[in-house]
């Protein structure tokens, strides 16, 4: 079991970050949190997930057009953004990641599996994109995951095949407290769990 510095760092501790302060990330940086978050468990090991990383003040302007008024500034002010995608043709991939099944990519081709296909592309790059944060965190990163983006104007950008398509953002970066706000309420174990 971690310690509870570790679990402060992970989950305590951690803030959603709104404002970053003025310190670059590595790119070494962004290779360890990979690193780490590919580790993370997705079905068949399928690991859909494909992200963008935009560090530089071109990059992150390309998502100007996309964002909503609330999220702009500090997304275009934050030393990195990340755009978390899921791969739809994920199955493809399978024979690679997944060797011990030889038939596990038929659980998702043809047109009678799509909706298998990009439910099981959603839910694990979702995962990955938890592991994401997770694996920023344990790096001494802050994390701003949001929604308050046009998805398609993302995808036109981004992944003009169709095949990858985004899911969230997260801007990283070193936090800075003075824009961080209070911690909100969280449910009680009791409000929202069961025990069977």
């Amino acid at each position: 079991m971690i310690d509870d510095q570790a679990l402060d760092a992970l989950f305590r501790e951690a803030r959603s970050a709104n404002r970053f302060l003025d310190r670059a990330v590595s790119d070494d940086t962004l290779r360890q949190v990979y690193e780490l978050m590919k580790m993370g468990p997705t079905s068949a090991n399928c690991q859909p997930a494909r992200l963008v990383f935009l560090r530089t003040a071109q990059a992150k302007e390309r998502l100007r057009p996309a964002l909503s008024q609330g999220n702009l500034e500090k997304t275009l002010a934050a030393p990195v953004v990340a755009i978390v995608a899921h791969d739809t043709e994920f199955h493809e991939h399978l024979p690679r990641v997944f060797p011990h099944n030889p038939g596990a990519r038929s659980w998702f081709e043809g047109e009678a599996n799509r909706a298998a296909r990009e439910a099981g592309a959603f839910r694990n790059g979702s995962l990955q994109g938890g592991y994401l944060i997770m694996a920023a965190r344990a790096l001494g990163l802050a994390c701003g995951p949001m929604s308050g983006f046009d998805n398609a104007k993302v995808d036109a950008e981004f992944f003009p095949g169709g095949r990858v398509r985004s899911n969230f953002l997260c801007n990283l970066g070193y936090i800075d407290p003075a824009g961080t706000f209070e911690r909100s309420p969280r449910f009680g174990f009791d409000e929202v769990c069961q025990l069977l």
